[in-house]
């Protein structure tokens, strides 16, 4: 539980970060307080310990970019947000909300995006409508090479910026609307145990479970401790890996500069656990992660090529795999429960929840 919700746009991080320095972080806060200097009781975040001390812990994931929510999570299923590759008046991204509801191809008529471009220019209400078809997907990449695929959300229409589907044109209208998006997201922990899991799934929690600050709420370890858990005791686990991520760095300080790849970023680092029975045991891995690295282990898993190059803006070409967390030799290991505060029954029984996911 960490209160308050600090601000955490990309303007608000490109302060903070401060050319690289790493200085600005008291810019931000409640009422002047220094709140991005704070940290969680050890004791609210045991299956967490539990999971870095048994499987592996990447200590340098960076998001793709500079940016909240809603760029994290584009990032995690396309690699990229580049809008215009072309040097005039490109190159532009995504750099934060729509200035409309929903940040959807739902959104109102005229709805404009925010982008960013080269030198960290930013310019909100410039970009185009968010239903995006200007860069491929792993939707359209799993779909032509037959793996199966699902994305687990609160609800399917208006779920808000953890759920980017929404906001990409072939998904929205297209069939895999009605097939591979399911809410709600608590069918993640019932799934495996029906034999209904798909090749990849992304799992978002709702607000409440999400460790977000400011919800005054302690559920979100034991939230992924019951995701694990289900998969875990299903016979899906002997040929599972999953890789839970945050979508930003929250506002809070880091002492760590982001390496910095291109325009957009990378971003603030964020946490990272990997958890397989051929993940290694308690593993600290100083590899430099960052979103893309797990779209392209995702390509090496199932042959896939990459979704595009560099030079256009994806990151899965350029990334370091997280591969070398894993060890392929060894026999796999026995599933052991993480233990945690609240059972995977509160979650099954839950009652939905229609609370935004997010204001950044």
């Amino acid at each position: 539980e960490v209160e308050p919700n600090l601000p955490h746009e990309m303007e608000d991080s490109l302060i903070e970060w401060d050319g690289g320095k790493m200085d600005l972080f008291n810019k931000f806060g409640k009422k002047g307080q220094y709140s991005a200097y704070a940290y969680i009781d050890r004791r609210q975040l045991k299956p967490y310990y539990h999971m870095a001390k048994n499987y592996v812990l990447a200590a340098h994931m960076f998001p793709t970019e500079f940016g909240p929510s809603w760029t994290g999570h584009m990032t995690l299923i396309a690699g990229t947000d580049t809008i215009q590759t072309a040097p005039s008046p490109g190159p532009d991204s995504l750099a934060d909300f729509s200035d409309g509801a929903y940040n959807s191809c739902d959104s109102p008529t005229g709805t404009k995006t925010t982008l960013v471009f080269t030198k960290h220019l930013i310019e909100h209400a410039v970009g185009p409508f968010p239903c995006f078809t200007q860069f491929a997907t792993m939707a359209s990449t799993l779909d032509a090479a037959g793996v199966s695929w699902k994305y687990y959300v609160t609800k399917v229409r208006h779920a808000g910026i953890w759920s980017p589907f929404e906001a990409i044109k072939s998904v929205r209208y297209g069939k895999d609307w009605q097939t591979n998006m399911i809410a709600p997201q608590t069918k993640i922990l019932t799934d495996p145990s029906q034999n209904a899991l798909a090749s990849v799934s992304w799992v978002t929690p709702s607000k409440p479970d999400s460790d977000h600050p400011g919800q005054r709420s302690d559920l979100g370890p034991s939230w992924v401790a019951s995701v694990v858990n289900a998969i875990g005791k299903s016979p899906y686990w002997s040929s599972s890996a999953i890789i839970v991520v945050w979508d930003d760095w929250g506002g809070f300080y880091d002492n760590e500069a982001p390496p910095q790849l291109d325009y957009r970023g990378l971003g603030m680092r964020v946490p990272c656990l990997i958890i397989s029975p051929y993940a290694k045991k308690g593993y600290v891995s100083p590899t430099q992660y960052e979103f893309g690295s797990i779209l392209k282990f995702m390509n090496e898993v199932f042959g896939l090529p990459p979704l595009g190059s560099t030079a256009d803006g994806y990151t899965d070409t350029r990334a370091n795999s997280i591969a070398d967390s894993f060890n392929f030799a060894q026999k796999p290991r026995p599933f052991e429960a993480i233990p945690s505060k609240y059972p995977i029954s509160h979650f099954v029984h839950e009652p939905p929840s229609d609370e935004p996911v997010d204001e950044y």
